[in-house]
This record gives structure tokens, C-alpha cells and sequence, in this order.
């Protein structure tokens, strides 16, 4: 699953926040789960409409896009 299959950026949803597609679960709060120890099965668990694709989604592209020194993909991002 892409990036862009994953998640959405919609105006009309939550202003524009980044949300899982199909949902209006921000994107921040799984990094927000992560963040305070839980694990991303306890986000899953909590939000069992969200697929466990979407979610490897987003941790693949934070992974390539936040432990390198190569900025370049984030400009295309945006």
C-alpha cells in the first residue's frame, strides 16, 4: 500500500489535518501512541477500522523519510 492509498489531506476533513483514508483519525495520533509507549498493535486495537497496511504505510515513510540525511523526499512530500 502507498502513501497516498494510506492516508488522506483533505480540506473538508479536520481542515486539512493528515487522516488515515476513509476515517478522520489524525495521522498524529498514532506517532502520538508511539510516542507515550504503546505499542501500534494497542492503536490498532483502539482503532480496528484502520488497517494494519495503512499504518505500515506511514511508519515505512517516516522510516525512509526521517533516518536520512537526504531531505529531497520530504519537498515532494509536502
Amino acid at each position: 500500500m502507498t502513501l497516498e492509498e494510506a492516508i488522506v489531506s483533505d480540506p473538508e476533513i479536520l481542515g486539512g489535518t493528515p487522516v488515515f483514508r476513509g476515517t478522520r483519525v489524525p495521522v498524529k495520533n498514532l506517532f502520538d501512541y508511539l510516542h507515550h509507549g504503546d505499542s501500534y498493535h494497542a492503536f490498532l486495537s483502539d482503532f480496528d477500522y484502520i488497517s494494519e497496511e495503512q499504518i505500515q504505510a506511514v511508519l515505512d515513510f517516516a522510516k525512509r523519510n526521517f533516518t536520512s540525511h537526504d531531505t529531497s523526499a520530504l519537498a515532494s512530500a509536502a
